[in-house]
């Protein structure tokens, strides 16, 4: 004889409000993945933005470093120019002397700065004198000193610009270093030898 048994005895009766626990928990796990998709989209647009910016700044700091390198090149090269011209006209200076107390006053009124004329006989480069001259398009001051036979032009006048580093421009078998020191541009300018014209460089800008 076989024991018949009922349908109803595999029938499960859930607990009363279970149901309505599931769909709770359901939507609290739905809002906690929603947040933290959000959050995550949010660090990534951050991430994002945060690279487009390094990006822009590194080719905002190239351009400038090349246009600051065109300008230094375009300005060498009227420099050396003239440097030469000097050398071929007929008054190197306007006032020839080696006081600098006498070659400074020359540019009182003509010039919207006071240049720096530094005294380094005692160094071996003597101040020969000194004439106003015009590069960047504008005046300038061109001190004038000698180093043996060697003809030293210094041309020096404001700036915009931060302190800079001294560097070296050649043309021409002709070299010349420029730096900038408290918003005043310096260029120097020889035949004299590399080694010579940097050391008259270095000593100028560290007795300014």
């Amino acid at each position: 004889m076989h024991t018949v048994v009922s349908d109803n005895s595999l029938y499960f009766q859930p607990p009363a409000g279970l149901e309505g626990r599931l769909r709770t928990r359901l939507r609290k796990v739905s809002g906690v993945e929603d947040r933290v998709w959000t959050i995550s989209a949010s660090w990534r647009g951050i991430g994002i933005a945060a690279a487009l910016m390094l990006c822009i700044a590194g080719t905002w700091q190239v351009a400038m470093l090349r246009q600051r390198s065109s300008t230094a090149e375009t300005i060498g090269q009227e420099v050396v120019a003239s440097h030469v011209r000097s050398l071929m006209a007929t008054h190197l200076t306007d006032v020839p002397s080696s006081d600098h107390h006498t070659v400074k006053p020359l540019f009182n009124g003509k010039l919207d700065f006071s240049p720096v004329v530094a005294d380094l006989a005692d160094r071996g480069f003597v101040l020969d004198g000194g004439r106003l001259d015009y590069l960047d398009n504008r005046p300038v001051a061109a001190l004038v000193y000698r180093r043996r036979q060697h003809v030293i032009n210094l041309f020096t006048w404001p700036t915009s610009q931060p302190d800079l580093p001294i560097e070296a421009f050649d043309q021409q078998g002709y070299h010349a270093f420029h730096w900038t020191k408290s918003h005043v541009t310096y260029w120097a300018a020889s035949d004299l030898n590399p080694k010579e014209l940097r050391q008259f460089a270095e000593m100028l800008r560290n007795t300014e």
